[in-house]
């Protein structure tokens, strides 16, 4: 993470700052996990979650999120957004008092999953690239769905593009400079808009780096829509089970997952210490570190997910991929633990930022006076969210995987065949915790 980002750490509680021994906490975290098991394998024994659940809306309000102005009120704030920090990139000064690391780091990564996960994966409406590649069809009278190839990559762009920011984010070198910042904005924009021609809004609907962050974390928004299209309330357990299994699924929610546990290790004194005295550069161990992590990942819930079908009796073909998003809600509850107190602190800060894109002194928005609240980052507060979020997430994850177990295999194997991948999240539980509290 570049250096105007660390403060305060991502993790700002500690072992002290627990509510139990550490000790105790890791096999609390794991008997959840194994009650919820047993229990589920006594009273969930076929499929319960369906498409068509959910509480529907009043009719006005579904009215109202499908009407014309309110989208156009996003959409605006998005290209209005988009424009300001273009303005701060182009012809801000080169200090730590421009904004865009801030909205490149903070607002567009950790802003926009917490958003997502509270309203669902609005990037898809608001993705500026969209509204660019329409304003440039429009001018050449083309129309909209305009493709110059049929899109069957699925998810994999989406998996390289995200591991290419996490990359850019987490290890690059001077990757709060203006000049490499350039680099990267500019060369996103262009890349996905030449993409976006070529495959068409097929590529930004699941291609997208971006749009399939945003989509995948507001499948566990209670905000969604039924398979009817309606909008409903709903479980943060319905949404996930409606992703396609399209190709790259695992993959996409691997870096998701692996990028997070990758940051929390590579603040490990023991790691920087090792690649402080090592002869290969930091950005070569980073960048090993960081696919070895999501390989991982990708890894044992895919041999996890095998070895079930195994033990189930049924064929592997497709089986990891339709279990892959479990991995959701484990993704999401690292994702709040690790950058909580940074969302907290340097979201607002980017707010300050923003007020001023140009570096002049101006206050355009108001809000240079504008400090982040304290209490929300207290340390007592802060490892009380971590614990929570990686334990509820890991939980969910749980019932997910037995959902798609029950779905997928015989009713008298369904359990039987779960049992590799309850190992497989109890092992990512204690590695979370343990790469948290580790200090």
């Amino acid at each position: 993470m570049t250096p105007a980002l660390l403060l305060p750490a991502h993790g700002v509680g500690s072992r002290e700052d627990l509510p139990l021994p550490f000790n105790l906490l890791l096999i609390g975290a794991g008997v959840a996990l194994v009650v919820s098991f047993v229990a589920l394998g006594a009273l969930w024994k076929q499929p319960r979650l369906r498409g068509e659940d959910g509480r529907l809306l009043p009719i006005t309000v579904s009215l109202a999120l499908d009407s014309a102005p309110v989208r156009g009120l996003f959409v605006g704030l998005s290209l209005l957004i988009t424009g300001w920090t273009l303005a701060a990139l182009l012809f801000g000064r080169d200090n730590a008092n421009n904004p865009v690391p801030s909205v490149v780091y903070v607002w567009l990564w950790v802003g926009l999953a917490f958003s997502s996960m509270l309203f669902g994966g609005y990037w898809r409406l608001v993705n500026p690239v969209r509204w660019i590649r329409r304003g440039l069809l429009a001018l050449g009278r083309i129309e909209e769905d305009f493709t110059l190839s049929e899109y069957r990559l699925g998810y994999w762009p989406a998996a390289v593009g995200l591991l290419a920011f996490t990359w850019l984010e987490l290890v690059a070198p001077d990757n709060a400079e203006l000049f490499t910042l350039r680099v990267a904005v500019l060369g996103y924009l262009v890349v996905s808009l030449v993409l976006s021609l070529l495959w068409g809004p097929a590529y930004l609907r699941t291609g997208d780096p971006f749009t399939a962050w945003s989509s995948l974390y507001g499948t566990l928004s209670p905000l969604g829509r039924r398979t009817d299209g309606r909008w409903v309330l709903r479980t943060p357990l319905h949404g996930p089970l409606q992703v396609p299994a399209q190709p790259g699924l695992l993959a996409v929610a691997s870096v998701m997952l692996g990028s997070t546990a990758y940051d929390g290790f590579s603040g490990e004194t023991r790691w920087y210490s090792f690649v402080q005295s090592s002869d290969v550069p930091a950005e070569v161990w980073g960048t090993a570190a960081l696919v070895g992590f999501s390989l991982v990942v990708a890894g044992s819930l895919y041999a996890a997910a095998v070895l079930s079908a195994r033990l189930a009796g049924v064929s592997a073909r497709g089986v990891a991929t339709s279990f892959a998003s479990s991995l959701l809600p484990i993704a999401a509850g690292y994702l709040i633990a690790h950058y909580w107190s940074l969302w907290v602190w340097e979201g607002a800060n980017g707010l300050v930022k923003m007020s001023d894109p140009l570096g002049t002194g101006a206050d355009l928005l108001g809000t240079a006076g504008l400090t982040p609240p304290s209490a929300l980052i207290a340390p007592g507060f802060v490892a009380g969210v971590q614990v929570v979020s990686i334990v509820t997430g890991h939980v969910l994850g749980v019932v997910l995987a037995h959902e798609r177990a029950v779905s997928l295999f015989p009713r008298r194997a369904a359990v039987v065949g779960q049992l590799p991948l309850l190992a497989v999240m109890v092992v990512y539980t204690v590695g979370g915790l343990s790469l948290l509290f580790s200090s």
